[in-house]
C-alpha cells in the first residue's frame, strides 16, 4: 500500500506541482505525519522532492525532474493515451487515474478529444443497456442467460459465458460458451431479450479457433454470390458507406455499378430492397428474377 501511495504522490506532483500535506493526508486518508514520512523516503530514493512552510507553500517536485520515459517516443506514447482514451470512451472502469498518471509521466495535456458510441442510430435505451451489460459480464468474467432468437425466428433460452463483443457485418455479437449447446457460439447482441447476469464467475479463456453463427457455417460457402448491382446517384452516402472502394465504378450519369459476394438468402434480398426504386440488380440473372417476383408480391399486399 505504502508503495502504490509513494508513486501516486510522484503522479500528482507531476501534475499539480505544489500540494500540502493536508491535502494528500485527505486522499488518502492517513496522517500528515505518514504523509511527511512518505517525502523522506521518496527524497532518499533520489526523488528530488522537497517541502515549503507558510502561506503558498507545500509538497513539491524540483521543475526539472520528469519520469524515464526516453524508452518510448513520442508517437507511442500518443498511441498509449489513444488506447486509453478509447477506453474511458466506452465506459472502461476505473480508468481515470491512469490515464491522469500517464498523461502526468508523459507532460500531455487535453487528452479527452475523442469520444465513442457503439449503439446503431436510432437505437433504443434497452439495447444500449444490454451492450453495458455484457461489456460488464466479460470484464467481471459473469455467465449471463437471456433469451435468444436466432435468424429462423426461434426463441430458446441461452446461458452463456461471454469472452468477447464483436462488431462484425454492421452488427455486434456476444462470443462466448454456451452452456445450453456446450460450445463457442456467436450472438447478434439485437437477438438477445431479457439478459440477467448471474450470481457466479467462470474461469474459461478465448478460444484461438473462429467462432461463427450455426446458421451461417454449414452452408455459408454454397451460397455465397456475386451480385453486380446498379445504385443511383440520390444512394451515394450508402454507396461509399457500405462498399469497398475498389468495388465501386462511377458512371458517367452519376450512378454507380457495384460489385459485391454474399451469401445469397432473405437477409440479402431484404438489404437489396432497402435502396428502393434506386438500386437494380443486373447480375445474376436468377437474382434478377428472385428481386422481380419479391416486388410483385410486395405490390400485390397493397392492391385492394
Amino acid at each position: 500500500m505504502q508503495v502504490h501511495r509513494l508513486f501516486e504522490i510522484v503522479y500528482i506532483l507531476l501534475d499539480k506541482k505544489t500540494v500540502t500535506a493536508k491535502e494528500f493526508s485527505r486522499r488518502f486518508e492517513v496522517s500528515t505525519r505518514t504523509i511527511y514520512r512518505d517525502v523522506d523516503t521518496l527524497s532518499a530514493a533520489g526523488i528530488p522532492i522537497f517541502t515549503c512552510k507558510g502561506k503558498g507553500g507545500g509538497i513539491s517536485l524540483m521543475d526539472t525532474f520528469v519520469l524515464n520515459k526516453s524508452i518510448l517516443t513520442e508517437q507511442e506514447q500518443n498511441e498509449i493515451l489513444l488506447s486509453l482514451q478509447s477506453l474511458r470512451a466506452v465506459n472502461f472502469p476505473d480508468l481515470d487515474p491512469v490515464l491522469e498518471k500517464m498523461s502526468a509521466i508523459f507532460q500531455k495535456q487535453g487528452t479527452s478529444w475523442i469520444d465513442a458510441d457503439f449503439s446503431r442510430w436510432g437505437s433504443s435505451r434497452r439495447e444500449q443497456e444490454h451492450f453495458q451489460l455484457f461489456k460488464t459480464a466479460i470484464l467481471n468474467k459473469n455467465p449471463v442467460t437471456f433469451d435468444y432468437f436466432n435468424t429462423k425466428g426461434t426463441e430458446s433460452r441461452r446461458t452463456v459465458e461471454p469472452v468477447k463483443l464483436l462488431f462484425k457485418g454492421q452488427g455486434w455479437y456476444i462470443s462466448g460458451y454456451c452452456r445450453t449447446k456446450k460450445e463457442f457460439r456467436l450472438f447478434k447482441v439485437n437477438r438477445i431479450k431479457n439478459p440477467e447476469i448471474l450470481g457466479e464467475t467462470f474461469r474459461r479463456e478465448i478460444p484461438d479457433i473462429p467462432i461463427d453463427e450455426p446458421e451461417y457455417s454449414a452452408d455459408i460457402k454454397n451460397r455465397m454470390t456475386t451480385i453486380v448491382m446498379n445504385v443511383e446517384e440520390e444512394m451515394a452516402y450508402r454507396v461509399y458507406d457500405e462498399f469497398e472502394q475498389e468495388s465501386i465504378q462511377k458512371n458517367k450519369n452519376g450512378s454507380f455499378t457495384v460489385t459485391f459476394v454474399l451469401p445469397e438468402d432473405e437477409w440479402l434480398y431484404g438489404y437489396i430492397l432497402s435502396f428502393g426504386n434506386y438500386a437494380e440488380v443486373l447480375l445474376p440473372e436468377s437474382m434478377r428474377d428472385t428481386m422481380k417476383r419479391k416486388l410483385e408480391e410486395s405490390l400485390k399486399k397493397y392492391h385492394s
